[in-house]
């Protein structure tokens, strides 16, 4: 079959490893074909599912600090003095040490799961035969229909001046909280932006992410109004910049 090719590719295509142009050859396909949409967003489905699996049992700080004492070396008898001190302060030193490279870890892991979760929220949207919710380019028709399905309130900016157009709505859910996601249109390329209360994601969300590239996307990130902003799209940096250049503005006018 001719899709045969394209399924090899899927998982990579999945986890934002395929070169850029496969990538937007990819999206293309996804648009045009039934079966490997339907596949895609079954996968995008089993891994979220799996994610928040591994969310149910995480470790408490005491069960850490049980295991950590359970194999720290026991003091032998007869063993007393400057080195035994000196010892037992150098023990102190690398456990406060591992404890502080450990929470860095956790971090980093808390935020590459948001990013990858909207990652995920991005394809399986455009493989969706039903993307948006609220089908329209008018900001005063989709804004007004979010109101009641999700706990607050956004500005969506003018676009009549820009590249930029709106395609719609559909309320979204990270880390069970709802929020916003609004599908931009430029070119050829679908824009998702993620909108959700500050502080939705054990993340550092207030910390402001200018433009980078996670997994094949580019992405910009940024809290302004007790709300947290998250643009991610294939097109480019600048592209992606503009948006949210639109978007800071909507939301202090």
């Amino acid at each position: 079959m001719v899709c045969e090719s394209w399924k090899t590719q899927l998982d990579t295509y999945l986890d934002g490893e395929l070169p850029s142009d496969e990538m937007h050859a990819f999206d293309a396909h996804l648009r045009s074909c039934g079966s490997c949409a339907a596949d895609a967003l079954a996968r995008v489905q089993r891994k979220r599912s799996i994610q928040t699996a591994g969310k149910r049992f995480v470790p408490s700080p005491e069960f850490r600090q049980r295991v950590r004492q359970s194999i720290e070396p026991k003091p032998r008898p007869g063993v007393v003095g400057w080195g035994w001190k000196m010892a037992t302060a150098m023990l102190a030193i690398l456990v406060a040490g591992l404890a502080v490279t450990d929470l860095g870890r956790q971090r980093t892991r808390q935020e590459q799961q948001v990013y990858s979760e909207l990652a995920d929220l991005h394809v399986a949207t455009l493989a969706s035969s039903s993307p948006v919710d609220v089908v329209s380019s008018d900001r005063h028709t989709v804004k007004p229909w979010f109101q009641g399905r999700i706990p607050f309130t956004f500005e969506l900016p003018e676009l009549e001046k820009s590249e930029f157009s709106l395609v719609g709505g559909r309320v979204t859910y990270l880390e069970q909280t709802a929020g916003a996601h609004l599908i931009y249109k430029l070119r050829k390329h679908e824009i998702s932006v993620f909108i959700f209360p500050a502080g939705v994601s054990r993340s550092r969300e207030d910390e402001p992410l200018p433009v980078t590239k996670k997994l094949s996307f580019n992405m910009e990130t940024w809290s302004q109004g007790g709300l947290w902003y998250c643009i991610i799209s294939d097109t480019s940096a600048a592209d992606v910049d503009k948006l949210a250049g639109l978007l800071k503005g909507s939301a202090i006018s």
